[in-house]
Parts: C-alpha cells; structure tokens; sequence
C-alpha cells in the first residue's frame, strides 16, 4: 500500500490537505524517518499463509483508518 495513500486517508480526517514533497522536503520535515518515508515496501501475507495456515481476517489498513476510532472527538 502506497505511503500517500495512508497519508489521504488521514489527511482527509483532519481537512488537511496532501501533497507531494521533494526528496529535500522530506527529509527536512520527517528528520531521520524520511528514509521509511519514501519506501514503497509491498507486503504479503503468501508465506505466512502458506508456512503456518495463517489467514488476515481483519480489515486492512485504509479500512480501518476510514473506519475506525482514530479521529474521534474525545470527549
């Protein structure tokens, strides 16, 4: 799952806006994290399916962001 799609779905819950950044950009705004930052890592979950019968039941990600109680007004 692409970076900027996690950052839309958060974006849109706080009506903040997304946009592209600079390699510069990056790193001056997420300090030493901007290397995780930049990297596209696709995942899945084949081998653990395959090695141990492991099957993910739960939503993903993005489901649970656009779902879940993450932004929420504490009262």
């Amino acid at each position: 799952m692409p970076f900027k799609d996690i950052a839309a779905a958060i974006g849109r819950h706080l009506a903040l806006p997304v946009t592209a950044a600079t390699p510069q950009q990056v790193t001056k705004r997420f300090s030493f994290l901007a290397s995780f930052v930049g990297v596209d890592n696709p995942t899945s979950s084949a081998l653990t399916t395959e090695r141990l019968g492991w099957k993910p039941t739960e939503i993903s990600l993005l489901d649970d962001i656009e779902h879940g109680t993450y932004f929420e007004k504490q009262t």
